[in-house]
């Protein structure tokens, strides 16, 4: 097994992906807009990957964090609310706050436990900041850290609950950065005092099974490296500070933020000590470039990914959709 995550080209598997993933045998895959079309293709596609990969637990990864972020869409798929409104109830009732996200949550696992998805890229535990660039936004839980953990919490045991993994993102906070780093690379100035409050989330949910790197530049820790790159930032402050044992992947490698070629994008990612490496463009030539560049995943990597699958092997949801997204519904009127 590799240590990479690819993305597919459409929503049916192509004879080359075929024999390129058998041959390959990444740990897992991840699904975009472009791969959903109807409940019952994406049944059929995720079927298919795990009979490749003859892993009935293979990780399927997807973004479906509710409101804008969404890759299962109406009128296939349900609307899930933005996680602002979460944040906005929590500031008048955080007790049903909390029960609000966590049924949402568990709802959102219901409709991707059924298409065969088992990991969701949710909770965003990055702080809301007055002036940062708007990709974050109305995905944060809020501003406050106890909130943001309280709510991603949660989202976490909500996802979990259903049968599905949640990941945190993106360690070690999103929240200041100034620019979006799909297309540029970020630089947070603060000190290392000023960034305790972003990293109060993660530490406070360092327990949850995976979690997704920032290309974020941090000069008080690195000043050559971001994040997914620097073996500063992932050893001394997501493994030692936040104290984060679990699966540690980047985030898309194809991202603006990032330069070099692929390879270097994901060699120098695995040598700072990501678990994985995440590629989503779906391109054959790009998975094959990445594959290449990469040696067997370390028995410490596949450790973390078999403690983090076995944490939702078996669970499925206890309550129907409807009476999930009706407790949700009720108290979101409360906002």
């Amino acid at each position: 097994m590799i240590p990479a995550i690819f993305g597919l080209s459409g929503d049916t598997l192509t004879e080359d992906e075929r024999a390129f993933f058998v041959e390959a045998a990444p740990a897992g895959f991840i699904l975009f807009e472009r791969n959903c079309r109807d409940p019952e293709q994406v049944r059929r596609l995720t079927d298919s990957l795990r009979a490749l990969s003859g892993r009935s637990d293979v990780p399927i990864l997807i973004d479906q964090e509710g409101g804008r972020v969404a890759r299962l869409k109406p009128p296939a798929w349900p609307a899930f609310p933005a996680p602002q409104r979460f944040a906005q109830l929590y500031r008048r009732a955080p007790i049903s706050a909390i029960e609000a996200a966590r049924a949402n949550a568990q709802a959102i696992a219901l409709v991707l436990a059924e298409a065969g998805i088992n990991v969701d890229c949710a909770p965003v535990l990055d702080l809301r900041r007055e002036g940062a660039h708007g990709v974050i936004g109305d995905r944060a839980l809020g501003a406050d850290p106890m909130q943001v953990a309280a709510l991603g919490r949660a989202i976490l045991d909500g996802l979990a609950a259903g049968g599905v993994c949640g990941v945190v993102k993106h360690v070690p906070g999103h929240g200041r950065a100034a620019a979006d780093s799909h297309f540029e690379l970020p630089i947070v100035r603060e000190d290392g005092a000023e960034l305790a409050d972003d990293l109060y989330p993660f530490a406070a949910l360092a327990d949850a099974p995976m979690a997704m790197t920032a290309h974020i530049l941090f000069p008080a820790w690195d000043p050559e490296r971001c994040a997914t790159l620097s073996r500063a930032v992932i050893v001394d402050v997501i493994r030692g500070r936040i104290g984060f044992d679990g699966l540690l992947m980047s985030d898309d490698i194809a991202m603006a933020a990032l330069s070099g070629t692929l390879a270097d994008r994901a060699r120098g990612a695995i040598a700072a000590g990501c678990d994985l490496v995440l590629l989503g463009s779906g391109a054959i030539a790009e998975n094959e470039a990445v594959a290449d560049a990469l040696s067997a995943a370390a028995p410490t990597v596949l450790d973390r990914l078999d403690r983090a699958m076995k944490r939702v092997a078996g669970k499925t949801s206890s309550d129907p959709f409807d009476a999930l997204a009706a407790k949700r519904d009720a108290l979101l009127a409360y906002a």
